[in-house]
C-alpha cells in the first residue's frame, strides 16, 4: 500500500469515528426542535427547517466557558489530540501537495500548538524556516532547533512576518468578526503576491447536506458541535469567500484534499 493511500483510509477512519462520536448531535438537536416548536414556526413563516438553522436559533453566546483556565489537564489532553491529528494532515500535504510549499524561505504556523506540523513541514523542507506562533504559555517549554523556532503571543495583535501563514483549523473556532480580524493581522504580516505572500488554510468547507456521504456528515455534525460549544461555525465556499473580502484579500483557491477538510490558499 502507497503512502498516499495509507493516509486516504486513516483520514476515512477519522471521519467516521467524528461520525460516531457526534451522532448525538442530530437527535438532540431534533428534540429541542420538538420542544420549541420551530418545526412549526418555520413553516407557517415558509421557511426551509434544517439542523444548522435550529442551532443558530437556539444559541446562546454567553454559555461558552474558559475550559482550559478551570483544569489544566483539559489543555494537555487537547494538545495531544491535535498533535496526532496533525501528523495525518501533514503527511497528506507533504506527499499529495508539496506544491503549496515549494519556493517559500518561511512559514508561520498560528495556533500551532506544540509543533508536529512545522516541524514535519521544516524536515520536508529545509529550505523553509518554520516559526511555531502559539501562545506562551504552551510553547514555553519548547526549544528552537534549526530551521525550527518557538514564538509565544497573541495572534489579535500581531504575527511574526513570513512568505507564508498556515492556518489549520483555526478560523472554524471564531465568529466572523474575530476571523476577519485574525485574517487581517494575517495580511499585515506577509508580503505582496508578487514577493510570494499568501495563507494556507487547512479547514472545513460545508458541502449539500443533500450529499449523504460520511465526510459531508462529519462535516455538519463538527458544524453543530462549534455553533453549540463556541458560538462559531464550519462554512460554506461563499462564507469562506465574504470573509476573504472583508479582510482585503483578492483570490482564494480551494481544492479537495482526503478527509473532511479542504486546502485553501488565499493572495494578498
Amino acid at each position: 500500500m502507497s503512502t498516499s493511500e495509507s493516509n486516504s483510509e486513516l483520514l476515512q477512519a477519522q471521519t467516521q469515528i467524528w461520525n460516531h462520536i457526534f451522532s448525538f448531535m442530530s437527535s438532540s438537536a431534533l428534540r429541542c426542535a420538538v420542544q420549541l416548536d420551530i418545526p412549526d414556526i418555520l413553516y407557517k413563516h415558509d421557511k426551509p427547517f434544517n439542523l444548522r438553522s435550529l442551532v443558530l436559533l437556539t444559541h446562546d453566546p454567553s454559555i461558552q466557558k474558559a475550559w482550559f483556565e478551570l483544569e489544566p489537564k483539559l489543555g494537555d489532553i487537547f494538545n495531544d489530540v491535535m498533535a496526532s491529528e496533525s501528523g495525518l494532515i501533514v503527511n497528506m500535504l507533504i506527499t499529495e501537495c508539496r506544491h503549496v510549499f515549494e519556493g517559500l524561505t518561511s512559514l508561520v504556523d498560528v495556533g500551532g500548538g506544540t509543533g508536529t506540523m512545522a516541524i514535519a513541514i521544516a524536515k520536508a523542507f529545509p529550505s523553509i524556516n518554520c516559526i511555531v506562533f502559539d501562545l506562551p504559555h504552551v510553547i514555553e517549554d519548547l526549544k528552537s532547533n534549526g530551521n525550527m523556532e518557538f514564538v509565544g503571543g497573541d495572534m489579535f495583535e500581531k504575527i511574526p512576518n513570513a512568505n507564508a501563514i498556515l492556518l489549520k483549523w483555526i478560523l472554524h473556532n471564531w465568529n466572523d468578526e474575530d476571523c476577519v480580524k485574525i485574517l487581517k493581522k494575517c495580511k499585515e504580516s506577509i508580503p505582496s503576491r508578487d514577493e510570494g505572500g499568501k495563507l494556507i488554510i487547512i479547514d472545513v468547507v460545508l458541502e449539500d447536506p443533500k450529499n449523504t456521504s460520511d465526510y459531508v456528515r462529519a462535516q455538519h455534525n463538527m458544524d453543530m458541535m462549534m455553533m453549540v460549544c463556541f458560538a462559531a461555525k464550519e462554512r460554506t465556499k461563499k462564507e469562506w469567500e465574504k470573509l476573504f473580502n472583508e479582510a482585503a484579500f483578492n483570490e482564494c483557491k480551494i481544492t479537495s484534499i482526503p478527509g473532511s477538510r479542504s486546502l485553501i490558499e488565499v493572495y494578498p
